[in-house]
């Protein structure tokens, strides 16, 4: 008898897109003949979590790195960080001692920013800050050598605001590494205004290096991840304000193929990550849209996830399963009745199309404003670095299944029901009407 297939047609298709959109996202928009700058030497300024797995994939692929932060206490414990992580690997049986003290004898650590000197590129990966950043790569211009390439690993700010406060802003390239760097593979190559084709081809040569998939992206807050991730945030909380529980919402997004649902990656992060960010926001966002600040007011009342053992979800010690928490759970209802919100029963599919719609739609802005270069560009962002089901193909793929006028048609319905959030986006609206597909794009 025959073994039942592990896919469906219709999964095999999607998987088989997946592997030609890798490939096809090295493709870029370069001059003929530009040829990427060897990169002998890196330096990576900041020794935190992501820092130290930046440098770990960089000495993976045989390259030395000088490993620099603001003082000695930070610079030891990003060391001890980077050795037990090695340490782990080789109790799972994936590294061996030689390679391990291979790769350890290629890290150098620092504190002084003037050790950039020898480095044919320079990534920053400290803290979101745009001021921060910007002190750092006034430094840079002053200690890296002509021709060196000065990245940011920033996951969303302004490149050409940090570009801006150097003498070189045709060396300045985002490189948005995924944590931890040393195994998520994407990295999304990000261009500034004047950012040369020579620095975008080298960072590009360097991921495939390093093992990453390179995606080319345009300034834009959040690039292609993170500008579609804040559509599926949002949605995911407004459903838990309009009805639905936590669990359901997680429950109903594993079903559709994800590991693990939002709720449930928020509580391991960290529900206290990008707090300060928001607070600041709040001062001046605008009013005539609706927001949520429920993952605000867990943090404040010190539900952090994981952690300290509560969250969406409670923990038991030394155990990651989350569980049902009565008291959030009762909280969610209250807020919703403060809000003036009738909660009400929230169908799997409503969880669904919410979630993964408002990304479709957000995709189809970066398509015409050029941000991305293909719909299967931004697939490739979403399977690789955020978890979206291989078999489905990626957002703009499965849209593309589902049918443009479908996904249309269930947008306009949303926009005429929440309004700001689901306006929909013209070029979906055209492609829609012309029964088009993002692939014919």
């Amino acid at each position: 008898m025959n073994a039942p297939a592990e896919f469906t047609p219709q999964e095999a298709a999607a998987l088989a897109h997946v592997k030609a959109a890798e490939k096809v996202a090295a493709q870029i928009p370069v001059a003929a003949g530009v040829k990427p700058r060897d990169i002998g030497r890196a330096a990576v300024i900041g020794a935190g979590t992501m820092g130290g797995g930046i440098a770990m994939a960089l000495v993976a692929a045989g390259i030395p790195v000088t490993l620099i932060d603001a003082n000695d206490e930070g610079l030891q414990r990003g060391l001890a960080r980077i050795s037990d992580n090695y340490n782990q690997s080789i109790k799972r049986g994936k590294l061996d001692d030689a390679t391990r003290d291979a790769r350890l004898a290629l890290i150098t650590g620092s504190t002084a920013i003037a050790d950039v000197k020898d480095a044919d590129i320079v990534i920053e990966a400290v803290f979101e800050d745009l001021g921060l950043k910007q002190g750092i790569f006034r430094e840079l211009d002053r200690h890296a050598k002509a021709g060196a390439i000065l990245a940011t690993n920033t996951s969303g700010l302004d490149i050409n605001e940090i570009a801006a406060v150097t003498t070189r802003a045709q060396d300045v390239v985002g490189a948005h590494f995924f944590s931890p760097a040393h195994v998520m593979r994407l990295l999304e190559v990000v261009r500034a205004d004047n950012t040369s084709d020579e620095a975008v081809v080298t960072l590009m040569e360097l991921g495939r290096r390093m093992g990453k998939v390179a995606v080319y992206s345009l300034v834009y807050p959040g690039f292609i991840g993170n500008a579609l991730f804040r559509n599926y945030n949002r949605e995911a909380h407004f459903l838990v304000e309009d009805g639905a529980l936590p669990h359901e919402v997680d429950a109903a997004l594993k079903d559709f193929g994800y590991a693990m649902g939002i709720f449930a990656v928020h509580d391991m992060a960290g529900n206290d990550v990008g707090y300060q960010t928001r607070k600041a926001q709040m001062a001046t966002r605008p009013n005539d849209r609706r927001w949520n600040d429920l993952i605000m007011k867990l943090v404040e009342m010190g539900r952090l996830g994981q952690k300290n053992g509560k969250g969406w979800y409670r923990y038991e010690a030394g155990d990651r399963t989350p569980h049902r928490d009565p008291e959030i759970e009762q909280y969610i209802v209250e807020e919703s009745a403060r809000l003036g919100i009738t909660r009400r029963s929230i169908p799997k599919e409503e969880i669904i199309k919410r979630c993964m719609y408002g990304m479709i739609n957000e995709g189809a802005k970066l398509l015409e404003q050029g941000i991305a270069l293909r719909a299967s560009d931004i697939d490739v962002v979403y399977v690789t670095g955020y978890g979206f089901p291989a078999k489905l193909g990626g957002p703009m793929y499965y849209a593309d299944q589902i049918g443009l006028a479908n996904v249309y048609q269930d947008i306009k319905r949303l926009y005429e029901e929440y309004g700001y959030w689901w306006k929909p986006a013209p070029l979906l609206e055209k492609l829609a009407a012309g029964n088009g597909r993002f692939a014919d794009l």
